[in-house]
């Protein structure tokens, strides 16, 4: 696969989308489809939308998200979703596995996005990479 983190995000659009479309049918899936797999999926999806908009708006493609900037996303994840809503909002709940998939999923789109830049498409001089 010419780019790994492209088929990663269309392959998560339809994992996310089939496991919601079961739920909303009724139709059975083991609890940790249902309570763990999209939040693994959710925060890569965010991260290379964002990374998608950054790209276009600065008209550069070599732009990366930093780590620290995923960190950042994963810990914000984490925190409105396991701790803050879950006060508040009955349809969640804390769940410290939760957390951990946010950050997994995090440094999985991390590694992905900087094998793109480590494969120069052409044998030309590489432009030095951005990162955000």
């Amino acid at each position: 696969m010419k780019n790994k983190l492209s088929f990663y995000m269309i392959l998560s659009f339809f994992l996310g989308g089939c496991i919601y479309f079961c739920e909303k049918q009724g139709w059975w899936l083991p609890n940790w489809v249902c309570f763990y797999v999209n939040d693994f999926l959710i925060v890569p999806i965010v991260l290379f939308i964002g990374l998608k908009t950054v790209q276009l708006t600065r008209n550069d493609t070599q732009v990366r998200l930093s780590l620290m900037l995923v960190l950042w996303i994963c810990f914000l994840y984490s925190l409105l979703f396991e701790f803050i809503f879950p006060m508040y909002l009955k349809r969640y709940t804390a769940d410290k596995i939760d957390v951990l998939l946010y950050f997994l999923s995090g440094l999985l789109f991390y590694q992905l996005q900087k094998e793109i830049e480590a494969k120069p498409k052409t044998k030309s001089i590489k432009k030095p990479t951005k990162e955000v």
